[in-house]
């Protein structure tokens, strides 16, 4: 087993500053064993945009304080609503 002993700790903000400095790795032994399940839902699609649009895409999104990728999802959605 390891020499170093892992401390107590009174907050999560104390847990992760002692982690912040200090390698997780030298107290593995102490770590407890964690399951749990994953179920991805969502996917992203890579689409090629003019430089100068998602600027100013960029820059509407932030005067609307959304992302971009919300803004042109959005934007999207609507074109293809009016579409069908």
């Amino acid at each position: 087993m390891n020499e170093n002993k892992k401390p107590e700790f009174e907050s999560i903000e104390e847990l992760t500053n002692f982690f912040d400095n200090n390698d997780m790795g030298e107290y593995f032994d102490e770590m407890p064993e964690v399951h749990f399940d994953v179920d991805i839902q969502r996917r992203s699609f890579l689409v090629p945009i003019d430089k100068e649009l998602m600027r100013k895409l960029a820059e509407l999104a932030k005067s609307q304080h959304t992302s971009t990728g919300q803004l042109v999802n959005s934007w999207l959605e609507e074109k293809v609503a009016h579409a069908a």
